[in-house]
């Protein structure tokens, strides 16, 4: 667990590239709402997805439901994540919340394959422009890291199993055809996800070769309260000067998804020359990772 003692990034938070990607990213995610899902009763996955089934049994504002339905998972991205991510992600829901209330959006279409495509593409661009401004506009991911270590299942058949009890709930709601086609939606919008924020594994092994090593070890450790595993060895041998060689520190780190940008940015910001390779895991367990997923 990441401490309460951790202050909150407030230039992070208001810097103009975030709140730009947080923005188009709502804009995103209004429109395939509005525009194509919940006028033909269309369900994405996650807790959007069941604010729409929710909205068409109770009548209840979407927009109240989704920001009600979200509000509880920001006390577990606190945990996980900090406090800087969980006031960015309370700004996301409120938006979504604020924009599903007060604009109108007529409906695009009513073919359901038109439907089901750019409707999750949609949403997915929204989605990890979202992820990209350091929030998260779905809390459905936050619950399943923790799940995942009670249940000893990876975070992706976590979510896939969570997604499988909603579209089952859509046959019987609205019938078979249109939860076949919301799932289609889905993983449109997964795949759109995938490419916006580049992959959706939960743990990533960031390696990281710098001049300043010891900074960067303070930064991913102090800041983000990861833990590093330091590999000695040597750097060089370039095809000019093949014999010239000094020894260096390649710095190892396992990172989530929603983590992983923002270490990326503070590290180009410590050293601009850094070398970085990224390789995706299915799971990691173990040392402070497993520590912090505990609940």
């Amino acid at each position: 667990m990441i401490s309460d003692s951790q202050p909150i990034d407030w230039k992070e938070i208001f810097h103009p590239k975030n709140i730009v990607l947080n923005l188009v990213g709502v804009a995103f995610i209004t429109l395939a709402l509005k525009g194509f899902m919940i006028p033909n009763k269309f369900l994405d996955g996650g807790i959007i997805g069941i604010s729409i089934l929710v909205h068409e049994i109770t009548h209840l504002p979407f927009g109240i439901l989704v920001l009600g339905f979200n509000i509880p998972f920001l006390f577990l991205g606190k945990m996980l994540l900090g406090r800087t991510f969980m006031i960015q992600s309370l700004m996301t829901f409120l938006l979504i919340a604020t924009s599903m209330t007060f604009i109108h959006i007529d409906a695009v279409t009513t073919d359901r394959l038109l439907i089901a495509l750019f409707g999750g593409c949609l949403i997915g661009i929204g989605m990890g422009l979202c992820i990209r401004s350091g929030s998260t506009a779905d809390g459905v991911e936050i619950l399943a890291v923790l799940t995942t270590r009670k249940i000893g299942l990876n975070v992706s058949e976590v979510i896939f199993g969570m997604n499988t009890l909603l579209f089952l709930a859509a046959a019987w709601s609205f019938g078979i055809g249109t939860a076949l086609y919301s799932i289609v939606t889905y993983f449109s919008a997964i795949k759109s996800l995938d490419y916006i924020s580049h992959g959706v594994e939960q743990y990533t092994s960031l390696n990281i070769i710098s001049a300043k090593s010891e900074e960067i070890k303070a930064l991913i450790v102090k800041k983000f309260g990861k833990g590093i595993t330091v590999i000695k060895g040597e750097r060089g041998y370039l095809p000019d000067n093949f014999d010239h060689k000094i020894d260096c520190d390649i710095i190892v780190t396992v990172v989530t998804r929603l983590e992983l940008l923002r270490i990326k940015d503070e590290i180009r910001r410590l050293d601009p020359a850094a070398f970085m390779y990224i390789q995706y895991i299915k799971e990691a367990s173990g040392g402070i990772l497993r520590n912090r997923l505990k609940h």
